[in-house]
């Protein structure tokens, strides 16, 4: 089969099975692509916190008290919120858990698929109160519930293969560049011109919903400003431009939070 009908048939092949593909996330509407099973990076992403746990230090105090209380109210906010909107509930799976990290020197959190999270206590000098934690879990289990895990998963998937078919449509001529130059040219354009944007429009989006649940849950939203000029003075203006990373700036975040907020106190108020 000549190089021509190769990419025919294997494009046609593509088609038929991403394009069936996509979802819609909660609450932004926004179509997304998803052929990674949830049940599948879920038990993966289990395997992996439970490796992370046995390698940290791991703290048992009032501040995980405080992050389990205020996890277990955004948890329940979330499922409300979708029960009173006669919609699914995308936390129907989780098995929600919650650590803490014995590390000032990561100012972090993360929640992996599932409703895995963890806080490290470096994050605790930002956060200052439960309306600043609030604020942050509500970012992170934002990622969850909008599965931006199986979206990354699937493009990485989706964006290889084509990466591939360009290869064989060029002759091979990609690869023979990145051998020739000692740099994978595909990666480096795939990075700064397609993940990175990609990345930043799924941070912005967990923003966004974080704040939702946030406010959902009963907490003030408005101390998010203060967290993201906290951070900023700790990173002491130390950070990458904007297209070169996968988050947005501190400034563009603060003026789309800024924006969002009174929007979302009105229409998302506390849910008994």
């Amino acid at each position: 089969m000549d190089r021509r009908k190769f990419l025919e048939y294997f494009g046609y092949g593509c088609c038929g099975l991403f394009i069936p593909s996509c979802a819609t996330v909660p609450i932004t509407d926004r179509k997304q692509l998803s052929f990674i099973p949830e049940a599948t990076l879920n038990r993966q992403a289990a395997k992996a916190y439970a490796q992370v746990k046995n390698k940290s230090k791991l703290l048992e105090n009032e501040d995980l008290e405080s992050i389990k209380k205020i996890g277990g109210n955004i948890e329940n906010a979330v499922s409300n919120y979708f029960a009173s909107k006669n919609l699914a509930d995308p936390t129907l799976n989780f098995r929600w858990e919650y650590i803490l990290i014995d590390n000032k020197k990561i100012k972090n959190a993360w929640c992996m698929p599932g409703g895995k999270i963890a806080v490290y206590t470096g994050l605790l000098d930002i956060s200052k109160n439960d309306n600043g934690l609030a604020a942050i879990m509500g970012h992170e289990i934002a990622h969850a519930v909008a599965k931006h895990s199986i979206e990354r998963a699937s493009r990485h998937v989706l964006l290889n293969v084509g990466t591939q078919i360009a290869d064989i449509a060029t002759g091979g001529k990609i690869s023979s560049t990145s051998r020739s130059v000692g740099v994978d040219v595909a990666g480096v354009l795939r990075q700064f011109g397609i993940d990175n944007p990609f990345n930043r429009k799924q941070e912005s989006e967990a923003d966004y919903m974080g704040l939702i649940f946030s406010s959902l849950s009963g907490y003030d939203i408005r101390e998010t400003i203060k967290i993201w000029e906290r951070m900023k003075e700790a990173n002491k203006g130390k950070e990458p431009p904007e297209w070169m990373s996968t988050h947005p700036s501190t400034d563009t975040r603060i003026k789309k939070i800024d924006d969002w907020i009174p929007e979302i106190i009105l229409n998302y108020p506390p849910i008994v």
